[in-house]
């Protein structure tokens, strides 16, 4: 059985490089626990140098987004290139803070090609913003992954590909207020049913479905008994004793 996957979505956060380093030493003495299972770091951009020297042997470097063009002049741009050169191996699409400003489900299928011919793992995020009683945020999910996923070969590329579902409702509250169990469950078979209609059977039970929406160490282990391969953790992430506390949930 592949290893469980913990994604660290730190955002843009903290605020110095000085605290960044306190939290990758916080995170060295815990590297026993990440060990264990796929680890990611998504640190800001200007902090991927010390992260990769930091976390090197327990967990890999991750970007929170990747460029749409490889080649060309784009002032303000970090092309594959340059992430690929700090040893990053992840990149995470699509997520929800993205979007709000505007990024469309055209720009994130555009960004999963890039990433996906520069040799990156495509962590692709979709969510609802909020439910209602006709379950329109099925339909919703399903378009996004449909749209997103537009133009990514079959079989290869699926192979590759993690999905993150982070209801937009739950992100940022008390852990209490996070996705309950048994509606995440719920969505983890409809995602693997969309994926399943877009690459087969076959392919689609090979991805990875995380979840994300304010998760922290009591409610960890009980997410991870919905059905899901991991979690994208944001704020907790921030805290080395949180986070190995739920790493701690996989095992």
């Amino acid at each position: 059985m592949p290893k469980r996957i913990l994604v660290a979505n730190w955002k843009n956060h903290p605020e110095s490089s000085a605290r960044a380093a306190i939290i990758l030493d916080g995170l060295q003495k815990k590297s026993q626990i990440f060990k264990k299972i796929s680890t990611y770091i998504a640190p800001p951009s200007t902090y991927f140098e010390s992260a990769s020297k930091k976390i090197k042997g327990f967990a890999n470097l991750a970007s929170q987004d990747m460029f749409f063009a490889t080649d060309g002049t784009f002032t303000g741009a970090i092309t594959p290139d340059i992430s690929k050169s700090f040893g990053v191996k992840l990149a995470i699409l699509g997520h929800s803070e993205r979007r709000a400003l505007g990024e469309t489900n055209e720009v994130v299928s555009d960004k999963m090609k890039t990433t996906l011919r520069s040799g990156f793992i495509p962590l692709l995020c979709v969510g609802e913003t909020e439910r209602d009683q006709e379950g329109n945020h099925f339909e919703f999910i399903r378009e996004e992954l449909e749209l997103s996923l537009n133009g990514v070969r079959r079989k290869d590329d699926a192979r590759k590909l993690v999905i993150a579902y982070e209801p937009v409702w739950a992100i940022g509250k008390k852990a209490k207020e996070a996705m309950q169990p048994e509606e995440l469950s719920e969505m983890v078979i409809f995602i693997r049913k969309v994926l399943t209609d877009i690459f087969g059977r076959d392919s689609a039970e090979e991805i990875p479905i995380l979840y994300g929406g304010s998760v922290d160490a009591t409610n960890a282990k009980e997410l991870m008994r919905a059905g899901v391969d991991g979690l994208l953790v944001g704020r907790a992430s921030l805290d080395p004793k949180i986070f190995a506390s739920i790493a701690e949930a996989y095992l």
